[in-house]
């Protein structure tokens, strides 16, 4: 019955390592510090995560505005040094015409169309 007291009274190897180390204040302020700066900053991991995903949207946005830019500016600049190229383009997209001239606007039934290709 002794040795069980004593047993019982003497801390563990685990408990020691407790007292010394984890419940250290030091220890413990250096993980509250790590726990704030991840999670609770306005600096924190997450934030910095989120921003960098942001950024690369962002970077790949640009390039498709940049590429359509070129294709636009390339476009106008074709319009405006080619007369033909201006009137083609008028006609098509304006529905305009020569005095003397008709045009014929032909509307197709896309109802029918899709009813045809089917067997």
């Amino acid at each position: 019955m002794e040795n069980l007291i004593k047993k019982i009274k003497k801390p563990s190897k685990i408990l020691r390592f407790l007292k010394k180390y984890v419940i250290n204040k030091y220890v413990i302020t250096i993980f509250l510090f790590l726990i704030w700066m991840i999670f609770f900053d306005s600096t924190s991991f997450l934030v910095i995560n989120e921003l960098d995903s942001n950024i690369s949207k962002n970077e790949k946005q640009l390039a498709h505005y940049k590429s359509e830019y070129e294709k636009n500016n390339s476009f106008y600049e074709k319009l405006m040094n080619n007369k033909s190229e201006k009137e083609k383009f008028a006609r098509e997209n304006y529905f305009m015409k020569k005095p003397n001239e008709e045009i014929f606007i032909i509307v197709v039934d896309s109802s029918n169309v899709a009813d045809k290709s089917k067997p």
